[in-house]
């Protein structure tokens, strides 16, 4: 049996052929099959921790402020008689303001708001003001037939300022009411 030569056509294809083989097998020993630069990665890291870290300090630094109220927490504490207030009812801000309106010519005029720290009570605790001599039966008795609650300023052992109030549901919270939400009343908002 003899053997046939190759030809230079074979050849050359069996030596690129062997040349790529080899270049695909043997990974280079210097790069990493990752390509990270640790350095910027690290770096970028930082500067993700540092600008969490400046963020978490400007929010810390509102909460603080008394003429900054920026949490729950802070009109809480600030209501007349927290502890009674947060068990029987809920902190609240109290604007008392005028309106003048004049006829002629129509114009509406409004004072500066006076803001001040105020608890509502929910309906079913009013027996605490009673007990305590704040309010008479009758004005309980009113107050209970127009659905209203009873909301006061200033703690209830020095002078406090009760009175009657109804709750405006008509103008809703648009912060909480988002187009298509559809949420149950929580039975602890019920005044």
């Amino acid at each position: 049996m003899k053997r046939r030569p190759r030809s230079t056509y074979d050849r050359s294809y069996d030596r690129s052929y062997e040349r790529d083989r080899a270049s695909y097998s043997k990974p280079a020993a210097n790069k990493s099959p990752f390509n990270f630069d640790f350095a910027k990665l690290a770096l970028m890291g930082g500067i993700l921790i540092v600008g969490i870290g400046i963020g978490m300090a400007f929010s810390l630094h509102n909460t603080f402020d008394p003429q900054n109220v920026t949490s729950t927490v802070a009109i809480d504490r600030s209501a007349p008689n927290p502890e009674l207030c947060q068990k029987y009812g809920a902190s609240a801000i109290v604007t008392d303001m005028r309106v003048f309106v004049t006829l002629n010519p129509f114009k509406v005029f409004v004072t500066q708001p006076a803001m001040q720290p105020g608890c509502v009570l929910r309906s079913n605790n009013w027996a605490l003001l009673e007990q305590q001599k704040l309010v008479s039966h009758k004005q309980v008795v009113e107050c209970k037939n127009r659905m209203n609650t009873f909301g006061f300023v200033n703690n209830l052992e020095s002078k406090p300022d009760i009175a009657c109030i109804y709750p405006n549901d008509d103008a809703g919270n648009l912060f909480l009411n988002k187009p298509g939400a559809v949420e149950p009343q929580v039975e602890t908002d019920r005044f």
